[in-house]
């Protein structure tokens, strides 16, 4: 049996764009996606912490190192610039796998931008 486990998550990202007239998804900064473990193309969870709603997109990459956070399409009137939210990706695995799973999760900083370990 597979169960559809969290694997991902974007942990309070800020919007920094909301683009009506694009053909639908998300844009992610490149390094928020790599630290997360999201590719190009995968379903996504996205929560709105200012507001409440909840969608499912795709993910497209943003350009590395930008902060960029851009809903894209009718999604964009779902939230606004500024509104917080959580990125979450989903995975397919086997029960006895999901038990010891270790999701990767990521905080940004306030300009989005992966924090460095020091």
């Amino acid at each position: 049996m597979l169960i559809e486990r969290f694997k991902s998550k974007i942990h309070r990202a800020r919007i920094t764009q909301a683009d009506l007239n694009y053909v639908g998804s998300i844009t992610i900064d490149e390094a928020l996606m790599e630290a997360a473990n999201l590719i190009e193309g995968e379903k996504v969870q996205i929560v709105n912490n200012n507001n409440g709603e909840r969608l499912e997109t795709y993910v497209i990459k943003g350009e590395r190192g930008s902060g960029v956070i851009c809903l894209n399409g009718a999604a964009a009137r779902r939230a606004q610039v500024g509104d917080v939210v959580i990125i979450i990706g989903y995975g397919l695995m086997d029960i006895e796998e999901a038990k010891s799973f270790e999701p990767s999760i990521v905080f940004p900083d306030e300009n989005n931008q992966v924090p460095t370990s020091s």
